[in-house]
């Protein structure tokens, strides 16, 4: 699996600002305004990132072994 560039860039900007941010925008105020499932978005969000991060992870390494053929 290898991504386009500009996939790669989405998913990658995806994982690294948007969802974390996200996460951690709604666990605040969730706290803050007593808001539902404090334990179970942030957590279902962390795993999203982390599929999304071991998919980049992927194509990128599948990018490099390409390079190197």
């Amino acid at each position: 699996m290898q991504f386009s560039g500009k996939i790669y860039s989405i998913l990658k900007w995806t994982a690294l600002v948007v969802l974390p941010g996200i996460g951690t925008c709604y666990s605040t105020l969730a706290e803050i305004w007593g808001w539902p499932f404090l334990a179970e978005i942030p957590a279902t969000i962390q795993a999203v990132c982390l599929l999304i991060g071991a998919m980049i992870g992927i194509s990128t390494a599948e990018y490099r072994r390409q390079l190197h053929e």
